[in-house]
């Protein structure tokens, strides 16, 4: 058979050549400019802008169905053409795709001046769009191991409804939405974090390091870890503060913490592209572990795990992924230089300074808006670094 072409001739601009083009560089702008707009918000330092959510709700939901929507759609139109061989999505579809993704985010920012009914159907637009997509390539290429995908991204177009049913006045679902939301990008960090962490390990040590022993292959104890994580994330999602929840994350900790030992993440410590895959998943598994010990422990914030999850395993695990991909993708060697290593530290300290501010005290504020800071500069860093790359025919 001859060889399915890798990308379609498309003779526009190369931002719409592939899908993690727009989406990576959509996803890195957004985050870099929603949490300071939040920050000075949540301050005091800025009028709230004409949005019908409150504050706080509009934040979360921003990070989960803006950026971490944008990246994960990045990651499946780059990953689904090598599970099913068809044609990636390129050219105006493509165009088409990110242009609804923007118009939710306007939607959202401006719902107050709109109205929360226009508000949902523009950003409700780009899920249901997306998951027709992805259905579309699944199922035509008869990829039946990758249906959960499609059961994730139901749940994200769920959740993201539920949010906006309150901003309807139609219930108290936001938080609920929200949750169901954080749950399902973790879910899926949980799913393909242990698809390429050890295949990518595996891979640089067999070239770098052939001494160390590679890391273990799939088997009992990675099944039970995903299932733990799914049981932890529905009493999240589900009962919160039920007598369950705790036990229950405290066992899908324990069980990504093993998991992610068999990796030999110590070993690639000379490749920080490598290394952050691991770090990335590290937080998913201590957050976790903090989820469960914050019932017995009423000194620590009940946000703290919350932001382990978010600022550093979502965090992080987005721009490990977004970084690798778009260096690949884009023809170029698969290492981290100073610059990418720079985006990897400022994601880490971001997660810290978010995790330390309700425990500063007085310095509650001063410890947020260096979390804040540190955030959006990794993404400013990531823009600027891999901008240029989105932008030009690949090398």
């Amino acid at each position: 058979m001859n060889a399915i072409p890798r990308y379609r001739a498309w003779h526009g601009p190369a931002l719409f050549a592939a899908g993690y083009r727009p989406f990576f560089l959509l996803s890195g702008l957004w985050a870099a400019l929603a949490v300071p707009l939040w920050v000075a918000v949540f301050a005091n330092a800025l009028p709230p802008p004409p949005m019908s959510l409150p504050p706080v709700v509009w934040h979360v939901h921003e990070m989960v169905f803006g950026f971490g929507a944008a990246t994960v759609a990045g990651f499946l139109l780059t990953a689904i053409p090598n599970w099913t061989g068809r044609m990636p999505l390129s050219g105006l579809p493509l165009a088409g795709l990110a242009a609804l993704w923007l118009a939710g985010r306007a939607a959202c920012l401006t719902a107050g001046l709109i109205g929360p009914v226009a508000a949902m159907i523009a950003d409700l637009a780009f899920p249901a769009v997306f998951l027709g997509v992805v259905a579309r390539e699944i199922i035509a290429g008869r990829n039946w191991r990758n249906l959960p995908m499609l059961g994730a991204l139901a749940a994200l177009l769920i959740a993201n409804f539920l949010v906006h049913n309150e901003a309807l006045g139609l219930g108290d679902t936001a938080a609920l939405g929200n949750r169901l939301g954080v749950a399902t990008l973790l879910a899926l960090i949980s799913l393909i974090g242990g698809r390429i962490i050890p295949s990518f390990t595996r891979n640089w040590l067999v070239k770098q390091r052939p001494e160390i022993t590679p890391p273990a292959p799939f088997g009992m104890i990675d099944r039970a870890a995903l299932i733990f994580v799914i049981v932890a994330l529905a009493f999240f999602v589900i009962a919160p503060d039920g007598r369950v929840m705790p036990w229950a994350a405290l066992a899908a900790g324990c069980a990504l913490a093993l998991r992610l030992r068999r990796w030999r993440g110590w070993a690639s410590r000379r490749e920080p592209l490598l290394l952050v895959l691991h770090l990335g998943y590290g937080w998913l598994a201590f957050g976790f572990l903090v989820l469960g010990l914050a019932t017995f422990l009423p000194w620590l914030p009940p946000t703290t795990a919350l932001h382990a999850l978010t600022v550093g395993a979502i965090g992080t695990m987005t721009l490990a992924v977004m970084t690798r991909a778009t260096l690949g993708h884009s023809g170029r060697k698969l290492t981290a230089g100073a610059g990418t290593t720079a985006i990897y530290t400022l994601v880490t300290l971001a997660a810290v300074f978010r995790l330390s501010a309700p425990l500063a005290g007085a310095q509650y504020l001063f410890v947020l808006a260096l979390a804040g800071a540190a955030w959006s500069a990794a993404f400013v860093v990531f823009a600027g670094l891999y901008g240029p790359l989105f932008i030009r025919a690949r090398a």
